[in-house]
């Protein structure tokens, strides 16, 4: 539960908006050999059934999602292979190769593949059938210490990570290229998987059809409704998409009773906040994983008060803005007493009635004997889930005077809920953070100019691959951990002892194959053959 979007329309302003090449740099002949070179690759080495996981060996011998894969396995959660189709997408529209559009339509039939009943998907695919995936959530899975998520197979899709919303964009944008009605059944059944899982609130839960509770915390926090990582928000904008261009009659009410959620949830002042996720009966914050108590969550308020703000300019209705300034006084009221050295303004968790900040530690060294706490010291907290988030409250109380300011009528004028329209051509290189290490953490945009285009032509090896450092790696399985907790302090580390399979980024890099990377470059390339 890491990958966020900035806001939900951030797909509808277009993106890669760079200036074309001012200075001497490759030709068009030589980008567009690179592109091909480096997409047959992916396409051909990489790829296992059409989809990717995030990153490789050069011999393949290991690979990595968000933990590392079989071979058998291709991940959906971002950047994984719907990320890798919007930029083949992407790609075919700058350039009108039809070998892009074959290389976006493998990735859809990879992710048809994989697509579960209810018409949404899980973090991962695994194309050796239930007995291989079963083996790998009772190893793998299993020891990594941190990644609770990965620990059980719960059986139905995820929200989380946004990887259901971007591979239903994405089959979304491909069927509307040139409606082949192969994309049509997945697609329906997609948009019926957020309508179906939506409560008559209008929250949505982190998974659905509901699973097994293998919480600690005794409850199934996966039913809860989820704001964490955006899980409202992306639906809303799949929905938006929909409304732009399909024109389902069903999207409307669902996008208002969406929107409506974020004003019933939002808490009583002086604590006008909102939690990671809230109960559905009484609509209070709720605990989750062990590292994140009941409690309300700063950066979380932050990103659903740019959310009210977004749905004012959506509708015009200013109910969406009528509570924003009671949250704003809550950040301001909770910010840290100074900046800390790394630029974060507020603790991430506050306690409910007393605002108390809640930092979260852990100690022993694997999933079997480690436990994670909260209290009230701020030293020695997690390296791994921060209890310290930068708030841009200024930012926040500049746009909402703005908004303030600006008529209903003004506000909504193009809003893609009145007009109809295409989407964006491109939508891979969003400012995107992920929780891949090996990509940085976030798939914004490299940048653009005839020498990073030159540069990359240059480097792209014989094998037709962008050697990259893999920075982050994992400790192989090698069974259960033991109960007795190995010496060292493992607090504020990534990963715990031999036995913890969580990845954690290394002193000792060594050079691999990235898809962040790859997505990162064929933008660069894109922009040089589109010229913006």
């Amino acid at each position: 539960m890491h990958a966020t979007r900035r806001v939900i329309l951030a797909s509808m302003a277009g993106a890669l908006a760079l200036p074309a090449a001012a200075s001497p740099g490759p030709t068009r002949a030589e980008v567009l050999a690179t592109m091909k070179r480096a997409t047959a690759f992916m396409t051909e080495k990489a790829a296992v059934h059409g989809g990717y996981v995030w990153s490789y060996l050069p011999d393949f011998s290991r690979r990595w999602g968000e933990l590392e894969a079989s071979p058998t396995q291709v991940w959906v959660q971002p950047p994984g292979t719907g990320t890798m189709g919007h930029l083949f997408l992407d790609a075919y529209h700058a350039t009108g190769d039809e070998a892009y559009y074959a290389a976006a339509t493998q990735a859809a039939e990879c992710l048809m593949a994989g697509q579960l009943p209810a018409g949404g998907w899980n973090y991962l695919i695994d194309f050796g059938g239930e007995t291989a995936k079963a083996r790998w959530y009772a190893t793998i899975g299993a020891n990594a210490w941190r990644m609770e998520e990965f620990q059980h197979d719960w059986g139905n899709a995820t929200f989380d990570d946004a990887g259901s919303s971007e591979a239903m964009q994405f089959l979304l944008r491909l069927y509307l290229e040139k409606r082949e009605a192969k994309f049509k059944p997945a697609l329906d059944r997609a948009l019926d998987f957020v309508l179906n899982s939506q409560y008559p609130n209008g929250g949505w839960p982190q998974r659905w059809p509901a699973g097994r509770p293998f919480t600690k915390h005794g409850a199934d926090y996966t039913s809860y409704i989820t704001f964490n990582d955006d899980v409202a928000g992306e639906n809303i904008k799949f929905l938006v998409m929909v409304a732009q261009t399909l024109g389902d009659p069903r999207v409307g009410p669902a996008i208002r009773r969406a929107m409506e959620v974020f004003v019933i949830t939002q808490q009583p002042a002086p604590q006008a906040g909102w939690g990671l996720q809230h109960r559905v009966d009484d609509l209070t914050p709720s605990a989750a994983r062990s590292y994140e108590p009941r409690a309300l969550t700063t950066h979380t308020t932050a990103a659903n008060v740019g959310q009210l703000m977004t749905f004012y300019e959506l509708t015009g209705d200013p109910k969406y803005l009528a509570r924003v300034p009671q949250a704003l006084d809550w950040l301001a009221k909770v910010a840290l007493p100074a900046r800390r050295p790394d630029g974060r303004t507020h603790p991430t968790f506050l306690e409910i009635g007393t605002d108390r900040p809640l930092y979260i530690h852990r100690r022993g060294s694997n999933v079997v004997n480690g436990e994670y706490y909260a209290d009230d010291n701020p030293e020695k907290t997690l390296a791994h889930y921060s209890s310290f988030r930068l708030v841009k409250l200024e930012e926040l109380r500049a746009r909402y005077a703005a908004l303030k300011a600006t008529p209903r009528d003004q506000a909504a004028a193009n809003s893609p809920l009145t007009h109809t329209g295409p989407l964006p051509r491109f939508f891979a290189n969003q400012d995107f953070a992920t929780s891949d290490l090996n990509g940085g953490g976030t798939l914004a945009p490299s940048k653009a100019s005839p020498e990073a285009a030159a540069k990359l032509v240059a480097d792209l090896n014989a094998q037709g691959y962008w050697p990259t450092p893999l920075v982050a790696t994992s400790h192989p399985y090698q069974g259960p951990g033991p109960a007795v907790a190995a010496p060292g302090d493992y607090s504020q580390t990534h990963v715990g002892d031999a036995w913890d399979t969580s990845p954690y980024p290394t002193d000792k890099p060594v050079m691999g194959i990235s898809t962040s990377a790859f997505i990162k470059n064929m933008g660069v390339l894109i922009s040089a053959v589109d010229g913006g």
